[in-house]
């Protein structure tokens, strides 16, 4: 088999909102996170310093407000927040449920003949 299928709602819930598909997809280099967030639901401030890991925050219902190095940043449905690996982020959901996909990848670091950019041969679109 060539691919692998999860459904993030068969997938335990960790801190009352995240559900971690990297394991059950097996991935090998990004972290996939669904977070159904309760009304008045935070998640806990961190980083990735550690790892390396930047990461895309996209809002796929809802309102909520993501706290990046102490400054809040509002979202609305369909927005996206890249967040740079040193950067402490905590979300903070308001008064009604909000659903996020939150991606994370170690940072594409520039190589000897590499230009940092992404290569978009193969990308159907």
């Amino acid at each position: 088999m060539t691919y692998r299928k999860v459904n993030y709602e068969d997938v335990e819930q960790v801190s009352s909102a995240m559900h971690f598909l990297s394991d059950p997809l097996e991935t090998e280099q990004v972290g996939v996170t669904v977070a159904r967030c309760d009304p008045g639901w935070n998640s806990k401030p961190h980083d990735h310093t550690e790892n390396g890991h930047e990461e895309v925050y996209v809002l796929i219902e809802g309102k909520a407000t993501v706290i990046i190095d102490d400054e809040p940043v509002a979202m609305e449905t369909g927005d996206a927040l890249w967040i740079p690996p040193s950067s402490t982020r905590q979300i903070r959901n308001g008064d009604a449920e909000s659903a996020f996909v939150l991606v994370s990848a170690p940072s594409i670091a520039e190589e000897d003949g590499d230009n940092g950019e992404w290569s978009l041969s193969g990308f159907a679109g």
